[in-house]
């Protein structure tokens, strides 16, 4: 995996991956890097849901999320916060299971944070 950040003035950033696709990044403006670092925690562990859900009758997943950070630098996370929403007709255990092994074993992102760091997690249903 290959990445390129290019500082592109002011307060931006311009980030590629190796495919050329870009996300453009304004500290100051946002979404600041840590604003997309908790979003991708998010994002890595919906994709899991998702591909877990799938042979079943779903509708809309989000997830949100909320952290606390360090005050003093680095200014690192202490503590993620996620409360997933699945709408459906899908079994709660199922899904409690599926959220589990995102963070235990499938999700990337959430997997690469320092192990002191306190993620926990709620799940809401809604109706269909």
């Amino acid at each position: 995996m290959r990445a390129k950040v290019h500082w592109s003035g002011e307060t931006k950033l311009d980030c590629q991956n190796e495919g050329g696709q870009s996300i453009d990044v304004d500290w100051e403006e946002g979404p600041s890097p840590m604003q997309i670092f908790l979003q991708m925690i998010g994002a890595c562990s919906i994709v899991d849901v998702v591909v877990g859900l799938k042979n079943r009758d779903f509708g809309d997943v989000w997830v949100d999320l909320d952290a606390d950070r360090r005050t003093e630098y680095p200014r690192s996370f202490t503590k993620v916060r996620m409360v997933y929403h699945v709408e459906g007709d899908v079994p709660e255990k199922l899904i409690r299971r599926t959220i589990e092994k995102s963070h235990e074993k499938y999700c990337s992102v959430s997997n690469s944070l320092h192990p002191d760091i306190e993620i926990s997690w709620d799940l809401v249903l809604h109706d269909k």
